[in-house]
């Protein structure tokens, strides 16, 4: 198969790209802005015979792809604080760029990289295939922006519903490739562990969903080999896991250092989350089959930094 990737210097990008060369035999073409960074990148991570490297302005919709993913966004949480109503050009830019190619290619199938933040609310529980969006439209702030954008751009998607394209709402990624310098909770963990400092965090006992990324490469390739459909999955695990016996791990594990304050420390940029998972696992109907939990897979990717 001929697939482009846009957006493949963003991490969660470089995982499956990793994954793809190395467990398939597709011809990948790889766009982004930075080319020296991917390039470099690229020389050291996967064979050269499998991918070629297209700045954004070369895209052309005559082009035939099998398989469009478009991993165009923002990843860090201050750097989506940052941006603020910026996103929503960017969300529609690149979105409409693959779009087009599916005018002129309507059997392409067109993965977008969506977000578990596109249900809005407080999740005080997790979300089911009965979940409706929430979201205060008379009191919106800057933490509403990108869920509403990626929300957005889920709608467009449905309402083309002759084309091939499938929405994967994110709820949580890691990954031991992934940028520790991130406002994340388990890179503050593992910057407190190398740094040998004590980790500040708030008493709220949150619960995550952590795909890693061999699960998320088993889940792209479920869309990829299935038959075509216009459909949105979220992303889930064998279980999620609650913050305090993450920390519990970590601690007995690797010696980390925490305590406990209730003002100041976490960096909220889509609002604060208490269970901020997903029990629709309507991918399981495509033979997705998530092989580790939550737990397990931090705890595997950990061991590969800490």
């Amino acid at each position: 198969m001929k697939i482009a990737i846009f957006g493949a210097s963003s991490q969660i990008a470089r995982d499956l790209i990793v994954n793809l060369a190395s467990n398939r035999k597709d011809e990948l073409v790889l766009y982004g802005r930075a080319l020296d960074v991917i390039k470099s990148w690229c020389q050291k991570k996967i064979p050269s015979a499998v991918y070629e490297i297209q700045d954004f302005v070369s895209f052309d919709s005559k082009t035939r792809f099998d398989v469009i993913i478009n991993f165009v966004g923002v990843g860090n949480p201050v750097l989506a604080k940052e941006m603020g109503s910026k996103i929503f050009e960017i969300t529609e830019e690149f979105d409409a760029m693959a779009l087009s190619n599916l005018e002129e290619y309507p059997d392409t199938k067109y993965i977008f990289l969506s977000s578990g933040a596109v249900y809005g609310g407080m999740f005080h529980e997790p979300v089911d295939e009965s979940s409706k969006a929430q979201f205060d439209i008379n009191h919106l702030s800057f933490t509403d922006w990108y869920a509403i954008a990626k929300f957005y751009a889920e709608v467009r998607h449905r309402a083309l519903s002759q084309y091939h394209i499938t929405d994967i709402r994110v709820f949580n990624y890691f990954s031991a490739s992934q940028d520790l310098n991130a406002r994340f909770l388990i890179s503050d963990m593992i910057r407190a562990i190398k740094e040998k400092s004590v980790m500040v965090t708030s008493g709220d006992n949150i619960v995550r969903d952590f795909i890693i990324p061999e699960d998320f490469y088993a889940l792209v390739c479920s869309i990829i080999d299935s038959p075509s459909v216009n459909q949105a999955l979220d992303c889930y695990t064998k279980a999620p896991v609650d913050k305090f016996t993450l920390l519990e791990q970590i601690s007995n594990r690797y010696g980390l250092e925490y305590r406990i304050e209730e003002k100041g420390v976490a960096v909220n940029a889509t609002g604060i989350k208490h269970k901020y998972y997903s029990v629709n696992h309507v991918a399981g109907k495509l033979g997705y089959q998530p092989t580790r939990t939550s737990l397990e897979g931090i705890l595997e990717q950990v061991a590969l930094i800490a």
